[in-house]
């Protein structure tokens, strides 16, 4: 953390600011999360990862066979895979049968929450308090999902088997917003209109899942206490995403090749990217979502100086720097994607205005203060019209 610092203002509250000058693709820093966990549909459509790590558990042949339900592809350059094929399977838990990349994660997991949710041979009972959470959110909040009830059954998992809660709730105070119905409103925002009439009934099930008697160490096990852990995780969560076969094709990318063999698994891979979409579309990756320290005092920005990435195809995150960022400047992600980052002024304040509930006023927001206030649509429909009086004049 040597090259940047938490500072408070009092226009954005917390952010980090560069404490030394910042060659563009520096890492800033590497960031394990306090929790992590896959998203619910991509763990029952099989997209195998560490139940810890969440890196991905196939070789870049088995998952572009499954994705698309082709069984004759065959990839070359099987070196590039990071993933090698297992003779002895992985890692399990010898009671539930989850399964881990290694020992080590394993023991990761035990240490932090496993003990407290370890379903042993109730894990394939759908009738189990749990799995029926986690089916009621699969009906609540059908993919892509932006959030996971694994996140929020974690942490209970964590409170409930800690030997320390003073420092385990330190960790969590550290997320906790001043304006807890500003940030619901959020949570709501991502997964839907309708998830907002689901709480009760989610929470129902959480005090099914989790018997809050006697529970006075489960802040999270009242009403409000539960709406407040939604709403940090909506508030605070980072996507993560991870493919081995991504991984793949990075490393096959960068493979020194003949003109002729680069033009060959140029076509290979362009022509099982198409066959990828046609079958998941953009519902591709091992995703789930995590909550880190410091990557949550991140603020946006529509011209951000840095990116998320996972380097490491597991829940390693790694901050890192896309321009040369000066001594003091404030190190910034974008929340809205690349698309929506060039669009107008107007289309960027009213999507982050309307999901995020705040007025950007980053540098380019500023400098583009007097552009028309107009929506991209809005663009858009003017460039119609203006495409069919040429063709008008043309006749």
């Amino acid at each position: 953390m040597s090259l940047v610092e938490v500072r408070t203002t009092s226009q954005k509250g917390r952010g980090l600011y560069a404490t030394a000058p910042i060659k563009e693709g520096t890492v800033l820093f590497e960031e394990t999360p306090l929790v992590s966990a896959q998203f619910s549909w991509n763990y029952t459509y099989g997209y195998l990862a560490c139940e810890y790590c969440l890196k991905p558990l196939e070789t870049a042949e088995t998952n572009v066979r499954r994705l698309t339900n082709d069984y004759s592809i065959s990839l070359p350059y099987r070196e590039c895979c990071p993933i090698q094929e297992q003779l002895g399977g992985h890692t399990k838990c010898p009671d539930c049968r989850e399964v881990y990349c290694s020992d080590e994660c394993l023991q990761n997991a035990v240490k932090l929450y496993h003990r407290a949710l370890c379903l042993g041979a109730e894990k394939g009972n759908a009738e189990h308090p749990t799995n029926a959470l986690v089916e009621f959110w699969k009906k609540t909040h059908y993919p892509p999902e932006t959030s996971s009830i694994q996140l929020v059954v974690k942490i209970i998992g964590m409170f409930k088997q800690s030997d320390d809660l003073a420092a385990l709730r330190a960790k969590f105070d550290d997320f906790v917003s001043q304006t807890m119905n500003e940030d619901l409103m959020i949570f709501h925002k991502m997964l839907g209109e309708n998830f907002s009439q689901q709480i009760d009934e989610l929470y129902e099930l959480i005090s099914r899942a989790f018997d809050p008697a006697g529970e006075e160490r489960l802040q999270w096990l009242t009403l409000s206490g539960f709406r407040s852990l939604l709403a940090l995780i909506g508030t605070n969560g980072q996507g993560i995403g991870t493919s081995s076969f991504a991984d793949w094709v990075r490393n096959v990318s960068e493979l020194d090749l003949p003109d002729n063999q680069r033009e060959s698994v140029d076509i290979l891979i362009d022509n099982l990217y198409n066959k990828l979409d046609e079958v998941v579309g953009s519902f591709l990756n091992n995703e789930g979502s995590a909550l880190y320290s410091y990557q949550s005092k991140v603020n946006h920005s529509c011209a951000p100086n840095v990116e998320c990435r996972f380097p490491n195809s597991n829940n390693v995150l790694a901050l890192t720097a896309t321009r040369d960022i000066k001594v003091g400047e404030e190190i910034c992600i974008s929340y809205l994607d690349e698309c929506a980052l060039e669009r107008s002024r107007h289309s960027r304040q009213k999507m982050l205005s309307e999901n995020y509930l705040f007025q950007c006023q980053c540098e380019k927001c500023e400098n583009q203060i007097n552009d028309p206030d107009e929506t991209s649509e809005d663009e858009d429909d003017e460039d119609e019209d203006e495409d069919n009086d040429m063709d008008d004049d043309s006749d």
